[in-house]
């Protein structure tokens, strides 16, 4: 069974005219394209939730960290309590490699 042909088309045609009359096929047609129309939002609104959902996912996953590779040192300078004096980052590490 194929496509309908030009003969079916206007055979179909013209049992809906006769069916819901020349008044009614406007607002079928418009209720049809409305819910079309809510169908295509929907699905879009979907996939973008998917789409943001896949990307939180991503970002939030936890990087293993790399064997063999090194981490950088974080160094904490402290700020001098009241009767020290300023030391210079160097100063800490000469002092630990003493």
């Amino acid at each position: 069974m194929g496509t309908p042909g030009p003969l079916e088309l206007i055979l179909i045609f013209a049992v809906v005219l006769l069916i819901f009359g020349a008044k009614r096929i406007p607002e079928i047609a418009r209720g049809i394209g409305k819910g079309i129309r809510e169908f295509k939002d929907a699905t879009s609104e979907i996939s973008r939730e998917l789409e943001a959902e896949a990307q939180d996912r991503q970002i939030n996953q936890p990087q293993q960290p790399q064997q063999g590779a090194p981490q950088p040192r974080q160094s904490q300078q402290r700020e001098p309590t009241a009767g020290e004096e300023p030391t210079s980052p160097d100063a800490d590490q000469k002092a630990e490699t003493s």
